[in-house]
């Protein structure tokens, strides 16, 4: 046990997920060697999270009513590609290959968990892909199903799926991301289902 505000700093660390004692109190040690200066940006940028909530319209982390993207002009809001988290969405954006929208659902369909679909994001998805335009058109044209490529993940988009084709949207694409070898691979270290899944999704030359 260390002295007060110290112990207490270590105890707020290891509260955070991923963060062991060990790393908790490296993280403690390591501010108390640092400048005021950095210790003073690092809590006003936690303070700072007070401002942070979520858009009203995708659900991403924003500071403002709309993120960033929702409140882009440029983006394309004919196609909404649908993932789990917020952080999801930051590594789609580093691809530069989407310019639609997006929508978090705030998690994976997980029973065992108690994680049903009344707890994720699904009704509001309902309603952007069913909202109408002035002009009496659909807006959202095409769905991407961007979950993770793991049981729950699967087991969302099917579930995802089978809601979106209850919908009176015959004109509605309904799209699953490609899952296969990782560029650089080698096929001797894919195990059976990564490398079913890169057959599967071959596409012509």
């Amino acid at each position: 046990m260390y002295e007060g505000p110290v112990q207490d700093l270590i105890d707020e660390f290891g509260r955070l997920p991923g963060i062991g004692p060990k790393s908790a109190q490296r993280l403690v040690f390591h501010l108390l060697g640092v400048e005021r200066v950095d210790i003073e940006r690092f809590a006003h940028a936690l303070l700072a999270l007070e401002k942070v909530g979520f858009c009203t319209r995708c659900h991403n982390v924003a500071a403002g009513e709309l993120c960033r993207i929702c409140a882009n002009p440029k983006r394309d809001p004919s196609a909404i590609c649908v993932v789990e988290e917020a952080r999801d969405v930051v590594a789609l954006e580093r691809t530069h290959e989407f310019n639609g929208l997006y929508h978090v659902l705030g998690g994976a369909l997980s029973p065992l968990d108690g994680i049903t679909p009344e707890r994720l994001r699904v009704r509001e998805l309902m309603e952007r892909v069913t909202a109408v335009e002035p002009n009496g058109t659909y807006e959202v044209q095409e769905v991407i199903l961007c979950t993770n490529p793991t049981v729950d993940g699967e087991a969302t988009a099917a579930y995802l799926l089978r809601e979106l084709q209850t919908l009176d949207r015959s004109d509605l694409a309904v799209s699953r991301i490609a899952s296969g070898l990782p560029v650089g691979g080698d096929l001797e270290y894919a195990d059976e289902v990564t490398l079913g899944r890169a057959l599967a999704g071959r596409h012509s030359l």
